[in-house]
């Protein structure tokens, strides 16, 4: 293979992996240097169809060292790419060479001009981005499907665009300036005054090449024809040509060429953009068609009316749809067929607006060939269905694809009236070539759709259809005029192509601008450019089924911005992408490999996953990693550990008992003692192993009162005269409450009965658990101990379900729901409770002016989070939730196994919690609190004792 991304001389040979590895150690630090098997293999993967393993992983700090080891790579001849959100669906973000991670420390951001422009760096996502400029009444142009996951690094890579912003809100026409490192390790700030100078006099062959090649770029009026028509639609084709006919100076024009460049021109260490206004007036509904040519043709009409977003779905993605969790009503009374649908949306800043672009599309409407439509609709609830179901559409129709098999998904755009034409051909191709299962959906409004084949891509049958197919369609898509890429970028994908599209002339100006900026060519070879025609058809990834709960994870990575140990060991799709990489490295009979992977996943994999289940509430297909943690988990306890908890299940106030008076004794522990005790405890964990000795510090309360005791008369009932079971959380008497505080037990009962509502605590409450302990450590014996008896005197109680049952930690409120499922009962949170039984009924106190909440990820999970916020109010003037809010990983006893994860987890809330510097800090959840405490310094409660201690005398 000879690659355009080569140097057009001999470069160096390629280092072995040892030199480099030990370069790289020498660069930057062991601590930076992620070379074990277990790293490459589970960081290594993105979202595509390609698999390449690097040979080290680099995580990046600062910009310059990016530089360093640009140069690294330069002179040791190994390829480097970047890696941000791992979104990429092109193959863009893998490698073999050095993957230098640039999302974990570059997460700052800045917001300008009253948010009218935002100052941003690479590891931040979209959806953080906009949640920062919200409250300015702004948002980031770009608003790409994946925003959850995918970060500004990668948008401006690719030139993401997505449902709204079409082709005049993307990255590049709302850049303002970026700070560059390019290949020589030169940094460039190209909105500094001084830019072009500074170009000029560090790079002046790159400075003189850019003027050239603008100049030969204007002076051929076929090249300024073709620019013009190629970039008058979504197109992100090979490098953005449209750079030298829409700037000047050498230094903006090397900016917009960056845009859309995928990693192969520089690392954009921030970038300034300007912003757009926050739509927040918008009006959805789902237009059904008999086919996809009715959708297609009733297009320009639904353009003309000023729709901001038309979704296309054909039958197959509304099938899949069908099969999804909360599918909108709209989809699910479908008799689907071969129905298409099309997902309207009109948007505006402007209530009034919004009610005129409503009303002028009743007649367009009625004059559609409409099977079904549902009224345009503003209801929040409606419309956040249908875009649950449009946003998570790749993966959910990758999802259900055979198991084994590989997703492929494709994005192109044609001229808008070409559409009709050019979906319906796409399906004569897939049929003719036996990809049966396709599947076609995306923005009909910009003429960018996008399509899915899945196979088993082996073998020479199975690469020879692809091929086949992939010719056809190339042939298609520029017969109607359009462009090979839309939004995805080139990647590997379609880099054989881009002379097809472009022409030999524009092709041969690209490869000019790659040999000016990284004459080396080691940036990211193989992307973008590509000489060799059969380059698409090598490094397919193939997908090995392992275990059921994670065989259909297509390893898109919307759930990890959300997992707790992200920067710490792994996240939920490395977790899972590991998995893969041993049961491939078994097929293949390399079991050192497999025995290495399977090592070093003990602590990575197992011991630092919180189980919280935060990646299922991101997953669109609600695959919880937790499950397959508590399996393996489970596998891993020897048979004296099984006994033992299932024992502490059976005598649970006992052994719970014993853990609150032993916080007691610490607590109690003579100031110049503690630092011997600790030393201690340190030293015993260095021998025992860290799952069965905690880890004690002194800022852990003791232990707190039994449950019974602190219930008091609370344990009689009154006859009928009860309007609610009360079961205190273990964890609020196993752990006491903050100094001078009664601990939320009292505080509830207190509540209570100021408002004249009634509880009963079952007799047996010191024996009773929501059973999580057990569940979230594999332990399915001692679960089953406590499930069994839980359910048995929680059905006495509450007189076989007549009463609800409340609690007081979110955490057993999701543990209870899950112990009780199917008995009947009705389990509350205490927090929800107190909202509406019991505020409405209480005089009001005296607020305190700031507090700082922390959503857990059970309320969160659970629906509670509204509720609580409910409950702040009542306590404070202003309420406080970070942007950067998490779950805190504490998660029972994990941060106190491994106060490591929850350092990590917590790092970015509290360093904006310290800075808000609020009064009071509250939390619905008692080890999060401590968690919380721990992270931020300042005391985290429950929210409910805030609320108690204002009662009024």
């Amino acid at each position: 293979m000879t690659s355009v991304t080569s140097p057009p001389t001999a470069g160096p040979v390629r280092a072995s992996r040892d030199t480099l590895l030990a370069e790289l150690a020498g660069l930057v630090g062991l601590e930076q240097l992620r070379s074990r098997e277990l790293d490459r293999y589970s960081i290594g993967n993105d979202a595509s169809h390609f698999l390449l393993t690097p040979d080290a992983v680099v995580v990046a700090r600062e910009a310059a060292e990016v530089g360093v080891l640009f140069r690294t790579s330069a002179r040791l001849g190994v390829p480097l790419t970047l890696r941000s959100g791992g979104t990429s669906l092109s193959g863009q973000g893998v490698t073999d060479g050095i993957l230098v991670d640039v999302r974990r420390h570059f997460t700052d951001v800045t917001v300008l001009d009253g948010g009218a422009r935002v100052r941003v760096q690479p590891g931040v996502t979209v959806r953080m981005l906009n949640a920062r400029l919200a409250p300015y009444g702004r948002k980031f142009g770009p608003d790409p499907a994946s925003e959850a996951a995918c970060t500004i690094g990668g948008v401006i890579a690719n030139n993401s665009s997505g449902m709204a912003c079409g082709t005049t809100e993307n990255s590049y026409r709302t850049l303002e300036s970026m700070v560059l490192v390019l290949p020589s390790g030169t940094v460039v700030d190209t909105g500094a005054s001084d830019a072009d100078a500074l170009l000029a006099a560090r790079e002046p062959e790159l400075h003189a090449g850019l003027l050239r090649l603008r100049d030969r770029v204007r002076g051929d009026a076929a090249s300024v024809t073709t620019i013009t028509a190629q970039y008058s639609m979504k197109n992100t084709m090979g490098y953005g040509l449209n750079s030298f006919l829409d700037f000047d100076r050498p230094a903006e024009v090397l900016a917009h060429l960056v845009i859309g460049s995928e990693g192969t021109l520089g690392f954009v260490a921030e970038a300034t953009f300007r912003t757009v206004p926050l739509r927040t007036r918008a009006a959805s509904t789902l237009l059904v068609f008999d086919d996809l040519a009715a959708a297609n043709r009733s297009l320009p009409a639904l353009v003309a009316s000023g729709a901001a977003t038309l979704e296309l779905l054909d039958a197959t993605s509304l099938r899949v749809g069908q099969s999804l969790a909360d599918v909108p009503p709209a989809v699910a009374a479908l008799d689907v067929d071969r129905q298409a649908a099309l997902l309207l949306e009109y948007q505006s800043t402007d209530a009034d607006q919004l009610e005129h672009l409503v009303a002028g599309a009743g007649d367009v409407l009625a004059g559609l060939p409409l099977v079904a439509a549902a009224p345009l609709t503003s209801d929040a609830a409606v419309r956040a269905q249908l875009w649950k179901l449009r946003k998570g559409l790749f993966t959910s129709v990758a999802w259900a694809r055979p198991s084994g098999t590989t997703a492929l998904l494709e994005d192109i755009a044609v001229p808008v009236a070409s559409l009709a034409d050019t979906c319906a051909e796409l399906t004569v191709l897939f049929d003719s070539h036996g990809y049966r299962d396709s599947v076609i959906f995306g923005h009909a409004k910009d003429g960018n759709v996008h399509f899915m084949i899945t196979d088993r891509f082996e073998g020479e049958a199975a690469l020879g259809r692809y091929a086949d197919f992939t010719e056809a369609m190339v042939d298609l898509v520029l017969g109607h005029g359009g462009s090979l890429k839309a939004e995805h970028g080139t990647g590997r994908v379609m880099a054989p192509y881009v002379r097809r599209q472009f022409g030999d002339e524009l092709y041969e100006v690209m490869r000019e601008v790659k040999r000016l900026v990284d004459p080396a060519g080691t940036l990211n070879p193989g992307v973008l450019l590509d000489d060799d025609p059969t380059a698409h058809l090598r490094h397919i990834k193939l997908t090995p089924p392992v275990e059921e709960e994670v065989d259909r994870c297509v390893e898109c990575g919307y759930c990890e911005p959300v997992c707790p140990s992200r920067d710490l060991t792994m996240t939920p799709r490395q977790r899972i992408v590991a998995r893969r990489a041993e049961q491939a490295a078994l097929a293949a009979g390399d079991t050192a490999l497999a025995r290495a992977i399977d090592e070093q996943y003990d602590y990575d994999g197992l011991q630092t996953c919180a189980v919280d289940g935060m990646c299922q509430t991101a997953c669109p297909v609600l695959i919880n990693t937790g499950d397959l943690v508590r399996r393996l988990r489970r596998d891993e306890h020897t048979p004296v550990a099984r006994r033992g908890w299932t024992a502490a299940a059976r005598h649970w106030g006992a052994a719970s008992g014993a853990g609150s008076k032993g916080l007691l004794v610490a607590r109690a522990l003579p100031t110049p003692v503690v630092p011997a005790v600790t030393g201690l405890n340190r030293a015993a964990r260095a021998v025992v192993p860290t799952e069965l000795l905690p880890l004690w510090s002194p800022e852990l309360p003791g232990g707190g009162r039994s449950r019974s005791a602190t219930a008091g008369p609370l344990r009689t009932a009154p006859g009928e005269e009860v309007d609610a079971v009360y079961l205190p959380a273990c964890v609020n008497a196993m752990f006491g409450p903050v100094q001078g505080s009664r601990g939320v037990q009292w505080s509830l009962q207190e509540l209570c009965a100021r408002a004249g509502v009634r509880l009963l605590v079952p007799e047996s409450v010191d024996d009773l658990c929501c059973g999580t302990p057990w569940s979230s450590k594999g332990l399915p014996e001692g679960y089953a101990a406590m499930q069994q008896r839980v359910r048995a005197d929680v059905l006495r109680a509450t007189r076989d379900g007549a009463l609800p049952l409340v609690t007081d930690a979110s955490s057993c409120t999701e543990g209870l729901l899950k112990a009780l499922a199917g008995s009947g009962v009705t389990v509350v949170d205490a927090v929800a409770f107190v909202a509406e039984r019991v505020l409405p009924r209480l005089p009001a106190g005296e607020k305190v002016a700031s507090l700082a909440v922390h959503p857990t990820c059970s309320s969160h999970q659970l629906g509670l989070d509204a509720a609580l916020l409910e409950v702040a109010d009542a306590v404070a003037d202003t309420v406080h939730v970070p942007v950067a809010w998490g779950c805190c990983a504490f998660a029972g006893d994990r941060g106190l196994l491994h106060p490591e994860l929850t350092a990590s987890a917590t790092a970015a809330e509290a360093a904006e919690v310290v800075g808000v510097g609020a009064e009071a800090h509250a939390s619905c959840n008692r080890t999060c609190e401590l968690g919380m405490t721990r992270a931020v310094g300042q005391e985290y409660q429950h929210v409910l004792e805030l609320l108690a201690a204002q009662l009024p005398d």
